[in-house]
């Protein structure tokens, strides 16, 4: 978890009372006084995100607009390359793209979206970074760009199959939404900015509403009898079956992108040889990593048994070697495989599916495989 601020400091998004009125047991992340869970249990939510519908609020992460002075898009996209490794240019309008800022050293400072409005783009920074992201911002494109922090908007995640069902009820025409489609739409008659996507592996869509009329439009939602309110526990244990990264534990700005096996993430366009190659933060030891490999690598790893591995357990590669070879970042419970799973790093030389190695759990051995990722296929809708 990232670290949390004492109760006194701690912020609340527009959605507050309502976790409370809905019995969510709230607690401390990343600044915030946050929902882990409802009645239900984290295990009961998870599910019925997979099979229904989850309505999530992740108002605590931070919405950036990035205006260019000039009124040219591809201004504000060319800037923003100097901090990013992804194309950001070869974003069309109405389309979302998943980046990450990165260091000097090639380490990764944050992940984000960030979406092409036509005439603007709109970035979605984690909540634990949002501060040192938006300075970074002002930093780096303050001449070409107006960075207009969206304070004013709270942000929904109505994720799982039945999402597109549910929200075409509310926005006619919703369901033509491709995977990654992101722009301003009308939602119940509120002005909002919609994309196709997740967190969950799950079909879904994060809903940017105005701050003033969230809890109306989540109470909509709500009604609907496929959808369920869901804590940042089902929220968790969804992105780790699908595989995905949370910054501060699986990212972080010791690790660069191909360490964390988001090569896919970084287009020909920026890589060696591209049109556009280079020219962000730690360039030189990424691309160098593109060519002959990182020491390291993420992976997905099963246990052989039932206790599940968490973070931070030490990994050897064997049963009674005492040189640590990597180290647990994700682990828990995996509800739909009913089963535990976990992700790490390893050398990558033995970061090959199907490789045993064992996780010291309070004194004992126990034995993994690496295992291909996603835990659980997605169900994106391309």
């Amino acid at each position: 978890m990232p670290a949390t601020a004492a109760p006194s400091t701690l912020k609340r998004t527009p959605l507050h009372q309502l976790h409370v009125s809905l019995g969510g047991k709230m607690v401390p992340f990343a600044g915030y006084e946050m929902p882990v869970q409802y009645a239900p249990g984290v295990l009961k939510e998870h599910l019925h995100t997979r099979s229904a519908a989850g309505l999530f609020d992740v108002s605590h992460m931070g919405q950036v607009a990035l205006v260019p002075k000039s009124g040219h898009i591809e201004a504000a996209a060319i800037a923003l390359e100097h901090l990013v490794p992804q194309d950001i240019v070869g974003i069309a309008p109405g389309r979302q793209r998943y980046a990450q800022f990165t260091n000097e050293a090639g380490g990764i400072l944050d992940d984000l979206m960030v979406s092409n409005f036509d005439d603007h783009l709109v970035l979605v920074v984690n909540a634990a970074c949002k501060e040192a992201d938006e300075a970074l911002l002002r930093a780096g494109l303050s001449e070409v760009c107006e960075i207009r922090p969206l304070t004013d908007r709270a942000l929904l995640a109505l994720q799982g199959s039945k999402a597109a069902s549910v929200l075409a009820k509310l926005s006619a025409g919703i369901e033509a939404m491709r995977f990654m489609d992101s722009g301003p739409r009308q939602v119940a008659g509120f002005d909002c900015y919609v994309s196709r996507s997740g967190y969950t592996g799950e079909d879904g869509f994060e809903i940017s509403v105005p701050a003033a009329h969230a809890e109306q439009l989540s109470k909509l939602l709500l009604a609907d009898s496929d959808v369920l309110p869901i804590g940042l526990g089902a929220r968790d244990s969804l992105r780790l079956e699908a595989g995905l990264c949370l910054y501060g534990h699986d990212i972080d700005e010791a690790t660069t992108p191909v360490e964390a096996a988001l090569e896919w993430s970084v287009q020909k366009t920026r890589r060696a040889g591209g049109a556009r190659a280079g020219g962000f933060p730690g360039a030189d030891r990424i691309l160098a990593q593109f060519d002959t490999g990182a020491a390291r690598r993420r992976v997905g790893l099963r246990a052989e048994g039932r206790a599940p591995v968490r973070e931070g357990a030490t990994l050897f590669a064997d049963a009674s070697s005492t040189e640590a070879i990597g180290k647990v970042t994700s682990g828990g419970f995996g509800p739909t495989l009913n089963a535990p799973v976990a992700m790490g790093y390893l050398p990558t030389a033995l970061a090959v599916v199907g490789t045993q190695v064992f996780a010291d759990v309070r004194g004992q051995r126990l034995p993994l495989r690496v295992a291909a990722m996603p835990f659980v296929p997605n169900t994106y809708k391309r």
